[in-house]
């Protein structure tokens, strides 16, 4: 028994079609069980990392670390993922994105959409339209009409993590996994359209934790698969590794969805969330600045090279991290100063041995793909195998260094508070000092803000931040905020950084807010 609790919008029929429904509920009825064992598994995980563990390698899995496999053979369409750029699934955001010039798109139902009824029905039918070369978007104001070029990057899809319910729709009388809701929709609906294309139903898979996770959407794809009788191994998808449990679980994530697999990326910001979130009971994890936290530090450089080790060894894809700059139309030596960090970073990457990076904007893809054909003159370095590295459990753990300061912590408290009022107005994509961020800004502004009031951390002036200090401050940067939700933001977020328990999603209270609002 299923049950649509969204109103029904122009076209939306099309997409909440009666056959197109219980697809979804079979997905959902096949994993439903899995996925609460895998949620309380996280739990009790993570109840023991509170008590002093630390995570490590698996024993009882070693024999798939240390034995010779690979995965299946990579599709001809995926071979080059030399530059990707990601984002929400509206109308423009979607041509205008297929049309970058970048290899791949990934839109992105996850950390760059606010999970309204409206942006998760509408983004269906865009990417539909997309499929079919049918979309267009007309700017009134503009008075220009986009539509797509000849040429299109290859698209991969997002679907929500397991953590995220979809309450608009019930299963039984439950709400679906949001991610299962997501993925079911656009597979029914174009996955073989996109094999007549010659390409196929691609995806990226956020938030795993554990291997068993990654084999549960395993099962969702072969099931999927079955029921339109469409051959097993057609699927393909890349995993973000951006928690810290996942990072010593690669060979075993691979292994799991060995078939079907795309991959692993290199989820920088959720990351260092998660390596707050899993390690809030040690102090000895406090972090500096978040700004200071990047990609050469120890641990990061670690963590990314061994997911290049790791996957070049299985015969795939090793990805790269999010190049979040925008233009900066006002400001030539400003924008020049972001490229040349855009550069540097991008430079990193592909000596450290990344088949392939990420950028948030159209006008970076030509930047980071000028660094990527300089020094990649193949589809990919897969053949790059890294024997040189020996990453250790301690390389994956050892804290970054740095100072933490008052103006981290007001970025922390404004970029949070900012964030979370566009999330709750539907909008998950927003561009905040010339970044385009996404909700994995606010996980780590509000988990570190969190994490130095939980251990009373001190900042390089010598003060403690303390809940009364956090209070000022964030009505320092947010008195100038008003209208909107800032008024509904400002008091969730401050709530969630000075609760005793660190919720393990922002977006799961923020959800509920937005279920309850007005944005439906």
């Amino acid at each position: 028994m299923t049950k649509v609790l969204g109103p029904l919008g122009p076209g939306y029929a099309e997409i909440l079609s009666p056959e197109a429904l219980a697809f979804v509920a079979a997905l959902v009825r096949e994993i439903r069980d899995g996925r609460k064992a895998c949620l309380e598994a996280r739990r009790t995980i993570q109840a023991r990392y509170d008590q002093g563990e630390r995570p490590d390698f698996l024993r009882e899995t070693e024999s798939i670390r240390t034995s010779e496999w690979k995965v299946a053979p990579i599709p001809a369409d995926l071979q080059d993922r030399r530059v990707e750029i990601t984002g929400p699934v509206d109308r423009k955001m979607i041509i205008n994105a297929l049309n970058s010039g970048a290899n791949v798109f990934m839109a992105d139902f996850e950390d760059s959409t606010a999970p309204t009824w409206a942006n998760v029905i509408e983004g269906q039918l865009n990417l539909r339209d997309a499929i079919r070369g049918t979309i267009r978007y007309v700017d009134e104001q503009k008075q220009k009409t986009y539509a797509l070029n000849e040429k299109v990057a290859t698209l991969f899809v997002r679907p929500r993590g397991w953590h995220l319910l979809e309450r608009h729709f019930l299963v039984d009388g439950e709400p679906a996994p949001g991610g299962v809701f997501d993925f079911g929709l656009y597979f029914f609906h174009n996955a073989k359209a996109l094999l007549q294309k010659g390409s196929g139903p691609y995806f990226y898979l956020p938030k795993l934790e554990h291997h068993e996770e990654a084999k549960l959407w395993n099962q969702v794809f072969v099931k999927a698969q079955s029921l339109l009788g469409i051959p097993q191994g057609t699927i393909r998808a890349t995993v973000l590794i951006e928690t810290l449990p996942a990072s010593f679980q690669m060979n075993e994530i691979l292994w799991a969805l060995k078939d079907h697999s795309a991959g692993l990326n290199c989820g920088r910001w959720d990351y260092i969330f998660s390596y707050i979130k899993t390690l809030r009971g040690h102090p000895e994890a406090i972090l500096p600045d978040r700004g200071q936290v990047g990609m050469t530090q120890p641990m990061m450089k670690a963590y990314s090279e061994l997911v290049i080790q790791t996957c070049h060894r299985r015969g795939i894809h090793a990805m790269g991290g999010m190049a979040a700059q925008i233009p900066i139309k006002d400001d030539p030596a400003k924008n020049e100063a972001a490229l040349q960090k855009v550069k540097a970073d991008k430079l990193r990457e592909v000596k450290a041995g990344h088949d392939g990076t990420w950028v948030a904007h159209p006008g970076l893809v030509p930047v980071a793909k000028a660094i990527f054909d300089e020094h990649l003159k193949t589809p990919n370095q897969i053949s790059n195998l890294r024997l040189d590295l020996s990453v250790k459990r301690e390389d994956l753990l050892t804290p970054p260094t740095g100072a933490r300061t008052e103006a981290g912590l007001r970025m922390n408290l404004e970029v949070g508070v900012r964030y979370l009022e566009a999330w709750l107005r539907g909008i998950g994509c927003v561009p905040l000092h010339d970044l385009m961020e996404d909700a994995a800004t606010a996980e780590i502004s509000r988990t570190q803000v969190w994490q130095w009031l939980r251990h009373g951390a001190h900042l390089d002036d010598g003060r403690t931040v303390d809940q009364t200090l956090v209070e000022r401050l964030l009505a320092e940067e947010t008195e100038r905020l008003t209208g909107g939700k800032f008024t509904e933001a400002r008091h969730l977020f401050l709530q969630l950084c000075t609760q005793s328990t660190l919720e393990s999603f922002l977006t799961l209270p923020a959800y509920e807010a937005l279920v309850a609002g007005s944005a439906h």
